[in-house]
């Protein structure tokens, strides 16, 4: 069995369950750290003669990262091409035991059950009204219906945006200002804010400086989520 993963947080669940199954992954998966494996560009521009070339026996790829027109150009060369879609917890629970059992073939890991133990368990931090940019020059926010909204909210999260009519709308800062929120969630993914960038643009706010990995990442890092976010939360209030 070769696969490749045109997904970062697949490129980990592949890799943490039988890593030997991976022939290529983006140039953006970064975990598992010693990953050795053809790089084959971008999630938004796959090389997608280099997938073909590896001549994998499936292709594990996302509707929302992945572009339609490079899934489609996979599909035409004849590979199988394994597309998931996630907008809630029990969702990415569902689509990993689809991609590593039904996809794969493989035995379903003990990390999936550990992950779907550690949300089970898991206690609201409180009840935080809050806005969650995910990008700066313009601003963009969570919006409805994605999976890292529905994450915070089991966390005791609520995203003021939650109910736009987009799933990732642009606001402008002064109406994010004014929202009435407790609290800015200010992950390092995709844009990389940090202490020194994001927190001073919400003066009234706390900020909560977050994993993104942990925050947006569907696979072995859904164990530790819990735990990370909610300590990234309660110190935004000490």
């Amino acid at each position: 069995m070769r696969v490749v993963s045109l997904v970062p947080s697949l490129t980990e669940a592949v890799a943490a369950t039988e890593p030997g199954l991976l022939a290529g992954a983006t140039d953006w998966c970064s975990h598992p750290a010693d990953l050795d494996v053809v790089r084959i560009g971008g999630t938004k521009n796959p090389d997608v003669a280099a997938v073909v070339a590896l001549r994998p026996d499936l292709v594990v790829a996302n509707e929302e990262e992945n572009r339609l027109p490079d899934l489609d150009a996979l599909r035409a060369a004849g590979l199988r091409v394994l597309v998931t879609e996630v907008r809630d917890l029990p969702g990415a629970f569902r689509e990993l035991d689809r991609v590593l059992v039904g996809g794969c073939g493989l035995s379903r890991p003990a990390w999936l059950d550990e992950a779907e133990e550690a949300w089970a368990a898991v206690e609201p931090v409180g009840d935080l009204r809050a806005v969650v940019p995910v990008w700066r020059r313009p601003w963009m926010v969570l919006g409805r219906d994605t999976f890292a909204g529905d994450v915070l909210a089991r966390l005791g999260v609520r995203n003021l945006y939650a109910g736009h009519a987009e799933r990732y709308p642009r606001v402008p800062l002064a109406e994010l200002n004014a929202s009435g929120g407790d609290l800015v969630v200010l992950p390092d993914e995709p844009y990389a804010f940090h202490a020194g960038d994001g927190p001073e643009a919400f003066p009234a706010m706390a900020a909560a400086l977050v994993s993104g990995r942990h925050l947006t990442w569907y696979g072995p890092s859904l164990s530790e989520a819990p735990a990370v976010l909610s300590g990234a939360l309660r110190a935004a209030f000490r």
